[in-house]
Parts: structure tokens; sequence; C-alpha cells
């Protein structure tokens, strides 16, 4: 298997009609945050076809494509690390993890940092010290503030919520509605498995935090408890 036979194979699913789609969908006009991104228009299970045919590519052919101007090119090689992470030993999964962050700027739209950095960044440092979601979370990078509220899925999927309300104590006044989303989404996540946790925080920020925020953590809620914290009244 070979850069250029993965290519070969990317380039035979290009679809142009879904491309234009995919590029309205991912904001890629002048001075939204996808600039200039360039999608193929291939769907998301035909993607993960192809990463699973090309699951032992090397690093190096890697990098290339995870650099890549082309939106596809990047999330197949992210697929393709997330899977050489998961059935890595610890040596391996040190090296996916190294090689992850190193090459992070082509982990640059969300559905890439969603895809990935939950089953690579969080999972490597689930039992280890958190700084680095820390130290993203106050980046001025959309995408390192979207890994670090990210990464924190995979704690919460093991119960451990501290992280992730605190890197979305960190995130509230951010300006981004990707942050706000992200971290409405892991707030919600946190309360589907402990009603409590979710809203001892929202009883202290839901009214300053942003609305869409606040409208993705109480998504789930009963009807009239989500009108309640809508309207400021709880």
């Amino acid at each position: 298997m070979s850069l250029i036979e993965i290519r070969k194979a990317i380039l035979k699913q290009r679809n142009t009609a879904q491309a234009i789609v995919l590029q309205r969908f991912f904001k890629t006009g002048k001075g939204e945050y996808g600039e200039g991104d360039i999608f193929y228009g291939i769907k998301v299970p035909e993607q993960r076809i192809i990463a699973k045919q090309f699951k032992d590519l090397p690093l190096d052919d890697l990098k290339i494509l995870l650099l890549s101007k082309v939106h596809e090119e990047r999330l197949i090689s992210a697929f393709i690390l997330v899977d050489q992470y998961e059935k890595g030993d610890d040596k391996k999964k040190k090296s996916i993890f190294d090689f992850y962050l190193k090459n992070r700027k082509g982990i640059n739209n969300w559905d890439l940092v969603d895809l990935s950095s939950p089953k690579i960044i969080g999972a490597y440092l689930i039992d280890k010290e958190k700084d680095l979601l820390y130290k993203f979370a106050h980046s001025k990078d959309l995408w390192e503030k979207r890994i670090a509220i990210l990464s924190t899925f995979t704690f919460i999927r093991h119960g451990w919520f501290d992280d992730t309300l605190n890197i979305s104590g960190i995130l509230l006044n951010d300006k981004h509605d990707l942050i706000h989303k992200a971290v409405g989404w892991m707030l919600r996540e946190i309360g589907n498995r402990d009603i409590q946790s979710e809203e001892e925080f929202l009883i202290k920020h839901y009214k300053t935090m942003p609305r869409t925020m606040l409208r993705y953590a109480i998504e789930k809620f009963p009807e009239q408890k989500r009108k309640a914290y809508l309207k400021g009244t709880i």
C-alpha cells in the first residue's frame, strides 16, 4: 500500500456535485472557519472504507495526507491514525499521540477534531496529566480549543467529569459558536450520565453562558425544565 495507491482510491470516489454541497456546509468561503478547504465530495462511510483498506499506511505517508489541502485526505489520514492507535501497543500509542500533536495543523475542521481527538488525545491522556488540554483551552487557535474540550469526551465515557467541567469554565466566554456547540454538547453528555453534575455547573453559569451553549446543554431536558432555563427562571 502506498501514497499513490490511496490517492487513486480517493479520487475514484470523487463526486463534484457533493463537493459543492460540502464546501458550503463546512464554511469554506472567505473569512469563514474553513476558508480555502478543498472537498472531493466523498461521504464519510466511503472514507472509512478507504481508511480500512489502507490501515497500515506508514506515518510518512499519513503526514502528507494529514497536511493536504483536501479535506477527505486529512480525514482519511485521521481515521487511519485512530485505527493504528487503538490496535497499537504502548510504544505505538505514544508514537501516534506525538505524531498527532506535531501535525495537528491538519486537524483543522470540526469533524476532524470530533472524530479523532477523543480517540487519540483523550485516550492517551486518560491516565496522565491533563496540562496539555488546559494549555489548548487557553489557546487563541479555534481547533486547539475544540481539541481541548472534545478530548474530554473519553473521560466522560469513563465517568470522570472534572476536566470537562473545568475546561468548560475556561471556554464559557469564547466568541466562536463552534466552541459554544462543543461545550454544550459535552455538558449534555455529562448530564446523560450524571444530571446532578451537569446542573450544578449550569446553575452557576446558565444566565451568562452563550445561548447556543445552553441550548445544546439542555437539549434533552424535560420541556418544562428546558423552558425554565431558557427564560432564566430556574
